[in-house]
């Protein structure tokens, strides 16, 4: 076979360490005997993955090969998919849990393609494996179409109905979502239709710009700043340790938030926190995020509307925080995945043996983050998902354990009731997004009964 190589990585990773594994994995394809064509070296940009897609279109190549070497969005596969129109693989790596950052978050790029290739009825095949931990043969079965991703449907919800499902169903109805600014390209996962989503849960949207926050932000008061400043210091050690003045400007959007909350009358809010909160604003929203949500204002990052309306529904049906986070590890050997996010959960989800500390950002080197591993408990995880442009339910049940922490921000170790490989592999064969709901305690039952309430079929993990 002739076989197109599509290298993906994005610069605010760590790009030394991902262009190790990259020659890793190209020593494995060398090994299996098929002519390679394409780019060797990483594509950071989105004029290199043009130009390598263009070229890759002029070889006649007869399988194109994604390396999933750091996270990206979903753009550039989609669109190389739809130019190449060839079959499609896609091998991402996983990282060691060493309590550091997250060096490459490349299984969350998988989890991006996965739900915006479904969108788009293409089919594909995939690998989630270190490079020294992976033979020729393995990249044969990743060749075959035998391999290819069939979709996992949802299962009807009907005779879930119960009085306490619809009673959960009704408080949602008539909530109010404040999304800030438009989610970023290439996150299908975070599209919407404001439409849809009202008829569906009577949960309606206001959309605001990034500059209503930032404007908001500059307007509180000393004394709202204080008492955000207050909070902050009852949560984490360590505010003194980062930049004062990026953390006064992080302070002031928790502030701004809570302003905006009340002149709109919101209950939740979906927030393009990155690049601009960095970029153009000069403080992360994350610790203010984490505040909101230990309030009951729960807060979804990249924008995403339905996965604010999620959080709605799940804090409805367990009266606690949730923790809207993403899946960036799954470990078949030591049957165990890794929740993450950048440092937004709930304060209440730390760990009581570990003391939280203010961070920065690990892309972005701004504050205010908070840190720590989750406390060990049983979890149930939950999405509204709009997969295959499907509107379902997907659920997960699980424990988090009592590990170390696997990740700078706010992460923990969960053991799914199932094997983590056959976790994994309905996950991409759901095409679910990337960010699920996390709460503490068993509520499965309940939002069984929300779903047949709500007319939505489901789909368990």
């Amino acid at each position: 076979m002739k076989i197109g190589l599509l290298p993906l990585g994005r610069p605010t990773f760590d790009v030394p360490y991902a262009e190790q594994n990259l020659a890793g994995m190209l020593n494995v394809l060398d090994k299996c005997g098929h002519e390679l064509v394409g780019s060797r070296l990483l594509l950071l940009d989105t004029k290199a993955v043009q130009q390598a897609v263009e070229s890759l279109q002029s070889q006649a190549i007869d399988y194109l090969m994604i390396l999933q070497v750091t996270f990206t969005d979903a753009s550039a596969i989609v669109d190389a998919a739809s130019n190449l129109q060839v079959p499609l693989g896609i091998w991402a790596i996983p990282e060691p849990r060493l309590g550091q950052r997250l060096r490459l978050n490349a299984f969350c790029g998988l989890n991006l393609a996965s739900h915006a290739l479904g969108l788009n009825n293409q089919s594909f095949s995939w690998l989630y494996k270190a490079p020294d931990q992976i033979n020729p043969d393995e990249v044969e079965i990743l060749l075959s179409e035998d391999s290819e991703t069939i979709k996992m449907d949802a299962s009807p919800s009907d005779h879930y109905a119960s009085d306490e499902g619809a009673k959960i169903a009704a408080k949602v109805k008539g909530k109010r979502i404040g999304r800030i600014g438009e989610h970023p390209e290439g996150f299908q996962t975070c599209a919407y239709s404001a439409k849809a989503m009202e008829k569906l849960t009577g949960v309606s949207v206001d959309e605001l710009e990034l500059s209503d926050l930032f404007d908001a932000a500059s307007t509180v008061t000393e004394n709202e700043v204080d008492e955000v400043n207050n909070t902050a210091r009852s949560d984490v050690k360590g505010l003194e340790d980062v930049n004062a003045f990026e953390l006064l400007k992080s302070l002031r959007l928790k502030a701004a938030l809570d302003n905006i909350r009340k002149k709109g009358s919101y209950d939740a809010f979906a927030i393009r926190c990155w690049p601009e909160t960095f970029t153009q604003y000069g403080g992360a929203v994350c610790g203010p995020v984490s505040m909101m949500g230990e309030e009951k204002i729960p807060c979804a990052c990249e924008a995403d509307v339905y996965g604010a309306l999620t959080q709605l529904i799940l804090q409805e049906t367990a009266e606690a925080s949730v923790f809207l986070t993403d899946l960036v590890d799954m470990d078949g050997k030591d049957n165990t995945g890794v929740v993450w996010h950048c440092g937004q959960a709930p304060i209440s989800m730390r760990h009581p043996d570990i003391t939280a500390r203010a961070t920065i950002h690990t892309n972005r080197k701004m504050p205010l983050l908070y840190e720590f591993p989750l406390k060990p408990g049983k979890v149930t995880l939950m999405r509204i998902s709009q997969a295959f442009g499907e509107t379902k339910m997907i659920l997960a049940g699980a424990d988090m354990l009592d590990r170390p922490m696997a990740f700078t921000g706010t992460s923990g170790v969960i053991r799914f009731e199932r094997d983590a490989s056959q976790v994994l592999d309905d996950l991409i064969a759901s095409g679910a997004e990337h960010h699920m709901a996390l709460v503490y305690g068993e509520y499965r039952p309940q939002l069984r009964s929300v779903a047949a309430s709500m007319n939505l079929p489901i789909l368990e993990l």
